[in-house]
């Protein structure tokens, strides 16, 4: 499978603020559905830190258009969410994108709704 644009970077992040990387990728089977939590060039990392677990899903949204790449994101994210909740419910889900896409896409109006509505946690 292949990472993520700056799947490494985000990893490497994570351990820096003191994570421990669990799983990479995050692998799960719910409903008879295999979840690697890694669809396309996407990866998902577990890790935990003082008690508290999560599960992040990067995304490079490197497409001509942010708004294709925000649909895909945001349909991997829900399905996650729901995969975690029946398997690993205690694991909080975060959405991983880069700086430049958080500020020139996600700062707007739409995308602040949506974050809103599905209670996204962004890194």
């Amino acid at each position: 499978m292949a990472k993520d644009l700056f799947h490494d970077v985000v990893k490497n992040a994570l351990i820096k603020d003191g994570w421990q990387i669990t799983d990479d990728p995050f692998f799960l089977k719910v409903g008879g559905v295999e979840f690697f939590i890694d669809l396309g060039a996407e990866k998902l990392i577990a890790a935990e830190r003082n008690g508290q677990r999560i599960a992040v899903e990067i995304k490079s949204f490197i497409n001509p258009s942010s708004i294709t790449d925000f649909h895909l994101a945001i349909g991997q994210f829900i399905n996650y969410r729901v995969a975690l909740k029946v398997k690993d419910p205690e694991r909080k889900l975060f959405l991983a994108v880069p700086d430049t896409t958080y500020r020139r896409f996600f700062q707007k109006e739409f995308p602040q709704l949506v974050i809103q509505e599905y209670q996204l946690k962004l890194l």
